[in-house]
This record gives structure tokens, sequence and C-alpha cells, in this order.
């Protein structure tokens, strides 16, 4: 699915998951203008929030989706420990959005 099609799909949450990471920039990359910095990671975190059961599963899925992009098992670890405040915020969105039609 390209990230047109992903942002057509979930829409507001693409934007509100995109703003979240972008807001605690666990990585050190926002340089305050480049607001889609983390539109590729939105594009692979969101289609898995479907297995999601809690927060803990959110959080879970952030680590595994920024090892798969930046490479490091401890990606993020100077920043941001556990994802924990992008999860908690992450899965608040995806409640209070009705789930995309697949």
């Amino acid at each position: 699915m390209s990230r047109s099609e992903t942002k057509a799909k979930y829409g507001m949450l693409f934007t509100e998951v995109e703003e979240i990471l972008f807001r605690h920039d666990p990585m050190g990359i926002n340089f305050g203008d480049n607001t889609d910095e983390y539109a590729a990671e939105v594009e692979t975190i969101l289609p898995r929030l479907v297995e999601a059961r809690s927060e803990s599963d959110v959080q879970r899925i952030i680590q595994e989706e920024f090892v798969r992009w930046f490479g490091s098992p401890d990606a993020g670890l100077t920043r941001c420990p556990d994802f924990s405040e992008e999860a908690k915020e992450i899965w608040c969105a995806w409640l209070m959005h009705p789930a995309p039609q697949t």
C-alpha cells in the first residue's frame, strides 16, 4: 500500500500519529520544519495496531518498527527509553478513531 493509500485509509489517525512521533522525536530528527519525518514509520505502525489489545502492545509495535527502520535493537534509547509516552498517546488516538475498513 502506498503512503497516499495509507493516509486515505487511516485519515486523521495517520496525521495524529505522525504528529505524536514528530513532537516526541524519539530519534532526534525533528528540525522544526520536516513534519513528515516519521511518515514512513507511521505507515508501518498503523496497520499493526489491529493486533494491539493494550498500550503495552502499542509500545512493543512502536519499538519493533523503530528497530526495523533504524536497525538498532535499542532504537531511541538516548531520547525515549521505552516509547511509553508515544504508546500512551497513540493508543488513545487509536481508541478515539473508528477502525478503518479493510
